[in-house]
């Protein structure tokens, strides 16, 4: 199912892998007070869509946005509440690059105004959409897993110092899943991967406000390093690692539903 924000398709199995940060468009009522660089969404969640391209080979759900990030960043809260309060972080509609690089010509950063406006036509349809996606799924299997699939580029100075583990799982210190749920997802071995659990990227908005463990749904954030299925220099998709890194994700996702298959309906564990 799309519609104008984002596509929706269901699936099979109680697992919904979300991509808050895959969309790509401006709004054209957008574009006439952004810089070139801003217009250019360097900072997009490249080719995730690529990288879960099996999800409906194995039955997975999937929800996807049309529009980017600088439009509105789905996995912020809306009421602007830092995530990592005393850590960098990017605002709701954010103002600058990762680099910290302007994304809006001065004098035109959108205002309290304009913000409330995306809110309304972006940022509610999507969670509304996801937030309806598990309350079916909760019903038809019992039990709801969501995995919040990210990517970001393995060092980038304004968040975190040097270089990234590859896989960055995070389940907001546990308390987006169940004890047993986070113990099954620490049995997970990503290898020939690095990876770890709740480092720098504990979950941000969606994993931590859709993860309800009491109501048997599950949330997992990965944050994926860009250098497993990128060439970072010419910042391009190259097939052949994206292949070799989908073998780890495929896993990931079996994991999970692995975990979803011995869950009781009804039974939070």
């Amino acid at each position: 199912m799309s519609t104008q924000v984002c596509q929706v398709s269901e699936g099979r199995l109680p697992l919904l892998i979300s991509m808050p940060h895959n969309g790509e468009v401006i709004a054209k009522e957008i574009q006439a007070s952004m810089t070139e660089i801003g217009l250019s969404v360097p900072d997009t969640d490249w080719c995730i869509d690529l990288l879960y391209d099996f999800a409906d080979e194995i039955g997975a759900y999937t929800i996807k946005p049309r529009y980017s990030r600088f439009v509105i960043d789905l996995n912020r809260d809306p009421q602007g509440v830092n995530l990592y309060p005393g850590a960098q972080s990017t605002e709701l509609c954010p103002t600058t690059c990762f680099d910290y690089s302007a994304i809006y010509i001065q004098g035109k950063q959108p205002d309290d105004t304009e913000i409330q406006r995306r809110i309304s036509q972006y940022w509610q349809p999507y969670h509304q959409q996801l937030s309806d996606t598990l309350t079916q799924m909760r019903q038809r299997f019992g039990v709801a897993i969501l995995l919040d699939a990210h990517s970001i580029r393995s060092e980038v100075a304004r968040f975190f110092d040097g270089s990234l583990p590859d896989f960055n799982l995070g389940t907001a210190d546990g308390a987006s899943c169940s004890e047993q749920m986070q113990q099954h997802l620490q049995s997970f071995d990503a290898a020939p991967y690095s990876q770890i659990t709740n480092g720098r990227f504990k979950g941000g908005y969606i994993t931590r406000a859709y993860g309800q463990p009491q109501q048997n749904i599950h949330a997992v954030q990965l944050e994926l390093s860009q250098r497993t299925y990128m060439d970072c220099a010419q910042q391009q998709y190259h097939q052949g690692n994206a292949d070799q890194v989908k073998l780890v994700l495929r896993r990931l996702v079996q994991h999970l539903l692995d975990f979803a298959a011995v869950t009781k309906p009804g039974d939070p564990s």
